[in-house]
């Protein structure tokens, strides 16, 4: 088809990720107004589409991480950019109920394995230290977030088609960039690791993973009750949505502009080390929201939150693939990002059942520790390692 290259090109990777993520953000953030507002539906059946569309976004991720790993990684990539786009295109003529809802299955299946297909491809890039090519990812990742979260608040005015027009104009440029730039020998097997000196333990390694994965599932969960129950809690307090709206601003400008100094800094710290700082950071933020009852207090919050978000999280695939053999990359990254998915998924339901039978301090508090204590099983986990190799 295409002649094969032997590395895939790095601004390839970012524009993928910054068209992955404009376009998903485009849709996540309109599908329980439209439904409730538009279709009439209720909250608790939007509730249902959603966790149904992140359930389907891990099977993707699953499927994306072992057919990169069994099939053809530029063939299941291909595939799942067109199911995203299909499912996007069919949208714009056919979005009432229950077509919506079944499209939107098809488009979080797609999604889900485009975003393993393209950590599992990152991690092929030798030509740049791998947490520097996961670095330079996060903010492409991010820009994207800003650019969909900012054009979805002014194109739904407009219409609901037009939403999913636009989003359409970044899955088709989604499918282009991938068949023209992805076609490449991706390394398969041990005369290919980049790392030949580390252990081979496959048994302490999968745990290390598991670990990790579970402190992720903790973290995305605590994340997705800023994108849920937050903007609730604020508005109960009398602070307005569009307020609300400011601090997700922030957190998408502070990524793009800061994250590239933090990438500095952390080049001269051990990358586990970073890891552990910036969850931690990230926890500690969830119990400012305990006593957070002014707007300025919000934005302090979210700015820790941030903080803690770009010196942990960027850096974790690549801790994955230093852990992982080429033969089994996509797998790592595919169970890296169910985690992810499973945490979306579970967070709002855990965020509503703890409020209804609790109060939002227990929440908050339950969300910080429930990070810390992952995270201090991983230290251990880690320590326990070094001390056995």
């Amino acid at each position: 088809m295409f002649k094969k290259k032997t590395e895939l090109n790095l601004k390839a990777v970012v524009v993928y990720a910054l068209l992955l993520n404009s376009g998903a953000a485009l849709l996540w953030p309109l599908v329980t107004v439209y439904m409730h507002n538009y279709l009439h539906k209720s909250l608790t059946l939007a509730g249902m589409v959603l966790l149904v569309m992140s359930l389907a976004m891990m099977v993707g991720n699953y499927c994306g991480g072992y057919l990169y790993d069994k099939w053809s990684p530029y063939k299941i990539a291909i595939v799942s950019a067109l199911i995203s786009t299909i499912g996007i295109l069919v949208l714009i003529f056919l979005h009432s109920w229950p077509i919506f809802g079944i499209m939107l299955i098809f488009v979080g299946f797609g999604d889900g394995a485009c975003m393993t297909l393209l950590n599992s491809y990152a991690a092929t890039i030798r030509s740049r230290p791998n947490r520097v090519v996961f670095n330079i990812l996060y903010i492409g990742t991010n820009l994207g977030v800003v650019i969909g979260t900012l054009l979805v608040g002014f194109l739904m005015a407009h219409g609901i088609a037009i939403v999913f027009s636009a989003a359409l104009v970044f899955y088709i440029a989604l499918l282009l960039i991938t068949i023209f730039a992805f076609n490449i020998e991706v390394p398969r097997g041990s005369d290919n690791n980049p790392t030949p000196n580390k252990p081979v333990a496959k048994h302490s390694m999968n745990k290390t993973v598991l670990l990790i994965c579970l402190l992720i599932l903790a973290v995305y969960l605590a994340y997705t009750l800023w994108e849920s129950v937050i903007s609730v809690h604020m508005t109960q307090l009398g602070i307005s949505f569009e307020k609300y709206s400011i601090l997700w601003t922030l957190n998408g400008l502070m990524i793009v502009i800061g994250q590239p100094l933090v990438n500095r800094i952390g080049e001269r710290f051990k990358l586990s080390n970073q890891v552990y700082v910036g969850i931690f950071v990230f926890a500690i933020s969830f119990l400012g929201l305990i006593v957070a009852t002014k707007y300025s207090t919000f934005v302090v919050v979210m700015i820790i939150t941030t903080l803690g978000e770009m010196i942990g999280l960027p850096g974790i695939p690549a801790w994955i693939d230093n852990l992982s053999e080429p033969a089994e990359r996509g797998r790592y990254q595919g169970m890296y990002n169910i985690f992810i998915s499973l945490g979306r998924a579970i967070g709002p339901l855990y965020g509503g059942a703890v409020i209804e039978y609790a109060s939002y301090k227990v929440l908050f508090g339950s969300a910080a520790g429930l990070i810390i204590f992952f995270l201090i099983l991983l230290i251990l986990k880690n320590r326990t390692k070094k001390a056995t190799d």
